[in-house]
């Protein structure tokens, strides 16, 4: 049995073009602006060498992946339908403020819309494809592009850090799936610097 666990460095897209506008996009199929491109593209230079690379299926992941893989000489995993942003409901495509209009308070108190996905499913969607990596490339390194919520939950429901994610911003996961507690979350990881490649939302 492989004892040495799988780091997996998940990493949030470039800059889409509704990061751009300040809308929100859950699981919207959005495409990168030119600065996410070039966003992807310099993350080559500034990341290390892994097994494979995985992404979410949504365009503004995909795309990013792609860059990178083929900018390391790296193999692109299929796109998994786990790691997609969280289901965001009733606000998807709204800017903040439209919903601090439409759900005043809201966003201040953390309240969400009906129509939002809860943290407990987003955890159990990406655990699962966490493990599914460890199980593939055990005691690898694995680069994942995803999205900033799935992120933020995953490192709220491992009582880390809950801070916001820069486009190329993330953190590492190490898996150990022989542990009770299978799952350890490390420190953030920003590829920019603050307004380098200009400012991301």
């Amino acid at each position: 049995m492989v004892t040495t666990p799988t780091r997996i460095l998940m990493l949030r897209h470039g800059q889409s073009e509704w990061n751009a506008m300040g809308r929100w996009q859950g699981q919207a199929d959005i495409e990168l602006t030119d600065l996410g491109y070039e966003q992807a593209r310099r993350a080559t230079e500034k990341l290390g060498m892994f097994d494979a690379v995985a992404s979410s299926d949504l365009l503004r992941a995909r795309t990013t992946a792609t860059i990178i893989a083929e900018g390391l000489g790296i193999g692109l995993l299929d796109p998994d339908i786990r790691l997609r942003e969280t289901h965001v409901g009733e606000w998807q495509g709204l800017t903040h403020d439209q919903i601090e209009r439409d759900w005043p308070g809201y966003l201040s108190a953390h309240k969400r819309p009906p129509g939002f996905e809860n943290d407990e499913s987003i955890v159990a969607r990406v655990t699962e494809a966490l493990h599914d990596l460890a199980q593939q490339f055990p005691g690898g390194e694995v680069l994942c592009i995803a999205h900033a919520g799935l992120i933020r939950v995953m490192r709220r429901a491992h009582r880390v850090s809950d801070t916001r994610i820069a486009n190329l911003g993330g953190c590492h996961f190490v898996i150990r799936p022989w542990q009770e507690t299978s799952i350890e979350v490390g420190e953030l990881v920003d590829l920019f610097e603050h307004g380098e490649l200009g400012e991301e939302l």
